[in-house]
């Protein structure tokens, strides 16, 4: 078992982390440099832990995905390709061991230099599976692009040969586009309160968890799909029973008009101010949308809880009030 700091106290966060932000340009994507960006949102996670806090995170996998799905159509001739669920699985084990090491080495460290009395704080990964309805209208209308470019001939090509939906992404080419449908259930969730309960910084759920489906005689199947790891990690904290839904990304604060001369930054919001800017179309589905739905749906689920949006270099000023945009089910704090 392990035991938290001094000072603790019962306070529980889930801590959503982009697959992205481990990539931090187009110069440092290598495994390495991946595992240094783990090591700096680490430091921030335990900047967390130190305050008080107990941490579940979850994680995004979008770009570790689509580098499997390349590597594997690149050796094609020679070795059978890997399904897109294993690919989701395989991502949540890479990545949750990077976080385990560089939370490890934060912790051992920080405890070598004093900081914590009797700490022994073990951070442990659940590969998470997610359940979705096999009838989710997201099957019939696929809208998440993954995988490696293609000129249309290509794309044609692969559709035909094997199934696949393919669009034009934003100019860059073609993709292969899958269903993103909605998560239901966190398959491993008990094991996961197990884990909390018992003192662990539990990392799980990566990616949104594996899409699985439950057949007739209760069977659960994988599914060629993705699932939102905001809308999932919303769907966890709520299970959980969580004090903070935290979803760390790369702007500091939310805004209105983003990137547009009337931008204007958000400090507070209720659910309902949220709810009506989310209608009028200020934040975008391929970008802060998800990430306020996500906010909603753990608002309606707890009201009595808060959340958090910022970046991870700004998590400690956040959480003392000093930035980040903050919001509440009701009246404003």
């Amino acid at each position: 078992m392990s035991d938290m700091p001094a000072g603790s106290t019962s306070r529980l966060a889930v801590v959503a982390v982009g697959g992205n932000s481990l990539i931090t340009d187009d110069k440092h994507r290598t495994v390495p440099d991946q595992y240094n960006a783990a090591a700096e949102t680490s430091r921030h996670i335990v900047d967390m832990i130190e305050m008080g806090w107990r941490v579940v995170l979850t994680h995004g996998n979008g770009p570790q995905v689509g580098f499997i799905l390349r590597r594997s159509e690149l050796a094609r001739h020679e070795l059978h390709e890997v399904p897109l669920d294993v690919c989701g699985a395989d991502t949540q084990g890479a990545i949750g061991y990077m976080f385990q090491r560089a939370l490890r080495n934060e912790i051992n460290q920080r405890a070598r230099a004093g900081h914590w009395q009797h700490v022994s704080i073990t951070p442990v990964t659940v590969v998470t599976q997610t359940l979705v309805d096999a009838g989710d209208p997201a099957f019939a209308n696929p809208t998440k692009p993954i995988g490696s470019f293609m000129d249309e001939a290509t794309a044609r090509q692969r559709a035909e040969r094997e199934g696949w939906q393919v669009v034009e992404d934003a100019g860059r080419g073609w993709r292969r586009v899958v269903p993103s449908p909605r998560p239901i259930a966190i398959m491993e969730l008990d094991a996961i309160q197990s884990l909390v309960r018992a003192g662990f910084l539990v990392i799980c759920s990566g990616g949104g968890g594996v899409p699985v489906k439950r057949e007739p005689d209760g069977a659960l199947t994988g599914l060629e799909a993705v699932i939102d790891k905001d809308l999932a990690g919303a769907l966890l904290a709520a299970a959980l029973g969580a004090d903070l839904l935290l979803i760390s990304t790369a702007v500091e604060k939310v805004a209105l008009h983003f990137r547009k001369p009337e931008q204007r930054w958000l400090d507070r919001l209720t659910a309902a101010e949220a709810e009506r800017y989310l209608r009028e179309g200020h934040f975008h589905a391929g970008s802060m949308g998800p990430k306020i739905e996500a906010v909603l749906n753990f608002l309606r689920a707890r009201p009595d809880a808060r959340a958090l949006i910022t970046d991870p270099p700004n998590i400690t000023r956040a959480l003392r009030g000093e930035t980040g945009t903050w919001f509440t089910a009701n009246e404003r704090e």
